[in-house]
């Protein structure tokens, strides 16, 4: 009976080898990689688009916020309020709703996340005071906190495991295209209108995308992945035949085993990223994602009101309306130069990180980062063109190695580093640990700005950039060309 067990097991495959299998050409020449179905594709982009929102509305927010704050008549923490809110309602959402994938699946909550952001995206638009304004701002964070496990994990658990990085970069890339597109979009407002209503068309333009998305996703499979996990295993068959429909159709048929049944048994819960085995894999994940974000969002967000502060730009609290929008269309004219180089920075990533590896990506990545604010730091202790010199090559500098390294590399790590059973979980965690890092920056960055002076500010975030690279160092778990299936197994 043993034997022929085994013998039958000898034609079945777990679910990470039919996403992986390669063809080959008639003399038994294997393709050199796999290729990619129509359906992977579809699930690729409307992951992509995720993070395209969050790019947009997070960094959208530096230029809208003169005109909230001009709109509403708030103060410096007011305006810190402002750049946190989404930031706060991203780390309540990753770790509440991050890991219900875990749980419910990983499509339920794709979907359910986007339309939450959805919702939330149209009250913005139409606020009606600074109250409001915040709470709106909060739910689209808790949904895009949802979005960073699940989309990871809806990706990652479709594709194969040599295109993993690449893939799962070039979605998270889309965060640098929103960033642009939302600088680039409330340019091009505040130079058509310049009404004191512009921030209210800044997002409202999204409304449309985000529904269709929304709708998009209802139309993939289930994860084969999870369902297996679950001995769900019928299912987890017709999910992996719509994943990976094929004209002519191949695999004809699928026999699924799984050969680490005996590592899921038992309840999934958060007290399993901290035991003996995965407590490495958790800090990994979790400690350089939070410095990383330190400096990320704060200098993503506020990049226009640094950018007029240190050139000299007039910052009193009676200005007029002109005045405003002078500054502001000034100042995003230079955040879309400097968001530039976040694109250059990722698509290198896309190249070097199944190449080089994630570790060492995220290390030089953290001291580039170090070197990009120092220099920026050091323009303010110079004068004229060399002043702007400085603080532009600083933060063109930072931006394309922030992208390459830390920004990327810990979204990657910490969808990769767990176990299935809990791979929603430790990514969320993660997520939501980083995300405390987002929401202490982005609140008392405008409020230092103010106290300390953009060149002790810069400062800090060089040492905290010193300090993710050795912790990465420290921790480091590689996971280049991994198969999921055997990550945390071991």
């Amino acid at each position: 009976m043993e034997f022929a067990m085994k013998s039958v097991q000898q034609y079945m495959k777990s679910v990470q080898q039919y996403i992986d299998e390669t063809p080959t050409w008639e003399d038994r020449t294997p393709v050199a990689d796999t290729p990619m179905t129509l359906m992977q594709w579809r699930i690729f982009l409307l992951a992509a688009a995720g993070k395209f929102f969050e790019g947009m509305t997070v960094f959208m927010t530096g230029v809208a916020l003169p005109l909230v704050a001009q709109e509403f008549n708030i103060s410096a923490a007011e305006k810190g309020m402002v750049g946190a809110a989404t930031l706060f309602g991203i780390l309540i959402g990753a770790t509440a709703l991050g890991g219900l994938s875990d749980k419910f699946g990983r499509k339920p909550m794709f979907i359910f996340e986007m339309a939450i952001f959805t919702v939330f995206l149209i009250l913005t638009t139409f606020s009606p005071n600074f109250p409001f304004l915040i709470v709106c701002l909060f739910g689209m964070g808790v949904a895009l906190g949802c979005d960073y496990p699940t989309a990871h994990l809806v990706i990652s658990e479709s594709i194969p495991s040599r295109a993993r990085g690449r893939l799962v970069l070039s979605a998270f890339g889309f965060q640098a295209v929103g960033a642009m597109a939302g600088t680039l979009l409330g340019f091009l407002i505040l130079r058509g209108s310049e009404s004191i209503a512009d921030w209210r068309w800044m997002y409202g333009a999204a409304i449309v995308p985000a529904l269709v998305v929304t709708l998009g996703r209802f139309f993939i499979p289930r994860s084969s992945h999870w369902l297996m996990v679950q001995g769900r295993v019928d299912e987890a068959k017709l999910a992996l035949k719509q994943l990976l429909g094929r004209l002519p159709p191949y695999p004809k048929s699928i026999d699924l085993h799984d050969p680490h049944a005996e590592n899921h048994k038992g309840k999934a819960h958060y007290g399993k990223l901290f035991s003996k085995k995965n407590r490495r894999a958790t800090w990994l994940a979790a400690i350089p994602w939070f410095l990383q974000d330190l400096g990320t969002y704060g200098i993503g967000i506020f990049t226009p009101i640094i950018l007029t502060t240190a050139i000299g730009a007039k910052h009193s609290d009676e200005r007029n309306l002109a005045e405003i929008f002078h500054n502001d269309i000034l100042a995003a004219k230079g955040a879309f130069m400097i968001d530039i180089l976040l694109i250059v920075g990722i698509i290198v990533a896309i190249v070097l990180a199944d190449r080089v590896g994630r570790i060492k990506l995220q290390i030089w990545g953290f001291i580039g980062c170090a070197v990009g604010l120092f220099i920026a730091a050091m323009s303010t202790f110079t004068g004229g063109g060399t002043q702007v010199i400085l603080i532009f090559a600083g933060f063109m500098l930072f931006n394309f190695m922030t992208n390459m390294g830390p920004n990327s590399m810990t979204y990657l790590l910490a969808g990769e580093v767990f176990p299935t059973k809990i791979r929603g979980m430790g990514a969320g965690f993660a997520a939501s640990f980083a995300k405390m890092g987002a929401v202490l920056t982005a609140f008392l960055f405008p409020i230092l700005l103010k106290d300390i002076g953009t060149a002790p500010l810069l400062f800090i975030l060089v040492g905290t950039s010193l300090l993710g690279a050795f912790v990465t160092w420290k921790l480091q778990i590689e996971t280049k060309g991994r198969n999921l299936e055997t990550i945390g197994m071991d």
